[in-house]
């Protein structure tokens, strides 16, 4: 799914993925970085949906 221009527009970019890593550990959200298809930066979101979590280990 593309990002839309007016959203690209009015997220703070990130020109290292390591900078959005660490402003999505700073904001106490589950916040995961990814870079944008407009602009070629990256953002930080929320969503998860179509994305693959990782499994918690089996307690056994």
């Amino acid at each position: 799914m593309k990002t839309r221009a007016s959203i690209c527009a009015r997220k703070q970019r990130f020109f290292a993925e390591a900078d959005a890593i660490a402003a999505a550990c700073e904001s106490g959200w589950a916040l995961r970085p990814y870079r944008c298809d407009r602009c070629r930066h990256y953002h930080l979101t929320s969503r998860t949906k179509g994305k693959r979590r990782p499994r918690a280990p089996d307690p056994a």
